[in-house]
């Protein structure tokens, strides 16, 4: 009689054990699941290409982006993920907005001053002053539904004062960096 108890309360710890382990893996799934659709939908991974976002950004970081279906105004400061397909067929590039529809952005270029509606911006993130003009423009009414936008180091970066990236239209955003992941 006693073997025979032994012997249950062995399959009941095995099976406790196997009832566990199926709970555990069954959890595990729906997490991954959720966050599969968080980054389906919500948020995406980029990583940095490039000099032109220096010293905020480096070369090879990795950028947790906020989708463009959760985010819908870009707003001066916002650095934003954006597909152009007139640069380099569509590959991402990351700016920073430095003025959005209707505003007029004007570049001394002999100070490296940038003017949004004849207002100089404060930009404490520079790596590089704007001294290189990039076309033969030195302002620009920006049209709407699009979005003036240049890089932190700006002797290194192609932007909206170049004529292969220009404005960037709204619906080129892919979503505005949230996170920067080390």
């Amino acid at each position: 009689d006693e073997n025979i108890r032994q012997t249950g309360a062995g399959e009941e710890k095995r099976e406790s054990w196997q009832k566990s382990v199926l709970l555990y893996l069954h959890d595990l799934i729906y997490m991954l699941a959720v966050i599969m659709i968080l980054f389906l939908l919500v948020f995406r991974l980029v990583i940095v290409s490039g000099s032109s976002m220096y010293a905020t950004l480096w070369d090879g970081d990795w950028l947790l982006v906020l989708s463009n279906t959760s985010y819908r105004e870009p707003e001066y400061g916002d650095i934003i993920v954006a597909s152009k397909d007139s640069f380099n067929g569509g590959e991402p590039i990351i700016k920073r907005v430095i003025a959005t529809e209707g505003q007029k952005v004007r570049i001394d270029f002999e100070s490296g001053t940038v003017y949004v509606d004849e207002e100089a911006i404060d930009e404490p993130y520079l790596h590089s002053l704007t001294l290189n003009q990039e076309s033969e423009h030195s302002e620009w009414i920006v049209p709407e539904g699009c979005l003036f936008v240049m890089g932190d180091n700006r002797m290194e970066s192609l932007d909206s004062r170049s004529n292969s990236i220009g404005f960037i239209d709204k619906r080129e955003v892919l979503g505005r960096a949230v996170f920067l992941m080390l």
